[in-house]
């Protein structure tokens, strides 16, 4: 499964616009079943309280008592995904049968309560930790300003830049999308979930979509929300869902 996390179009199977896609679900000719990854963003920490940037160079905080609510939250909101009786969200989708969390404290504490909501075990991969932000870790916005005039909107903006001693967006791409590429290759016709960050939810979803990495800061992942991707082994991809909100 090739992707282009430029919007350049290299390394993109023949025929492949990797760019700009039109709205609406991918049209298929065959029977080919796709991989599909419902993506979750852990719940709040002190840290996203604070509106501090928290990545990947630490491995805390955890959540706070308002995020292992909302963690809750995200857990029945998947339990209801899927086949089955009842209510459903996206009843065409197979029940989920693998969870894959980040290995930071806060996935990993979210990635627990769906567990045991799920009756799954939850395993780790480096591949889905948030983008590592390097000296910014733990400041806000403004502090950033403040230290880095015009660098954090650099940052957001072109989606090649990086941090000092940080990711860009394009970095924290490659090795996102390594790991979804992992996962479609370990069979289709499942689902898996992943717990992961808003930073890393994000280059997911772009990806998916085919939009350049200048474009992927616009996508807005709240805290225990929830989306939806369905990937072929061809490399065609499809964004169900971006940024489902649980919380309340």
């Amino acid at each position: 499964m090739t992707q282009d996390p430029t919007g350049s179009g290299a390394g993109a199977p023949p025929g492949r616009d990797t760019h700009v896609r039109p709205l609406g679900a991918v049209t298929r000719f065959d029977d080919a079943l796709p991989l599909t990854v419902v993506l979750v963003r852990h719940g709040v920490t002190p840290m996203t309280e604070a509106r501090g940037y928290s990545g990947s160079d630490v491995p805390g905080p955890p959540l706070s008592q308002r995020g292992r609510t909302q963690a809750a939250q995200a857990a029945d909101a998947l339990f209801r995904t899927g086949r089955g009786r009842g209510r459903r969200l996206w009843p065409d989708l197979p029940r989920a049968t693998a969870i894959v969390a980040s290995p930071l404290v806060r996935t990993r504490e979210t990635a627990a309560a769906i567990g045991r909501r799920l009756g799954l075990p939850v395993t780790t991969d480096d591949r889905f930790a948030e983008c590592r932000f390097g000296e910014w870790e733990g400041l806000t916005g403004v502090e950033i300003e403040q230290r880095w005039p015009g660098e954090l909107a650099l940052w957001h903006s072109t989606g090649t830049y990086a941090p000092p001693g940080g990711e860009s967006y394009t970095q924290c791409g490659l090795r996102v999308w390594d790991g979804l590429t992992a996962l479609a290759d370990g069979g289709a016709g499942r689902t898996v979930v992943v717990v992961g960050h808003a930073v890393q939810i994000r280059t997911a979803v772009g990806l998916a979509y085919g939009a350049p990495a200048s474009h992927w800061s616009r996508l807005r992942v709240p805290p225990a929300s929830l989306s939806v991707l369905r990937l072929w082994s061809d490399g065609t991809s499809e964004v169900t869902v971006a940024g489902y909100p649980t919380d309340g």
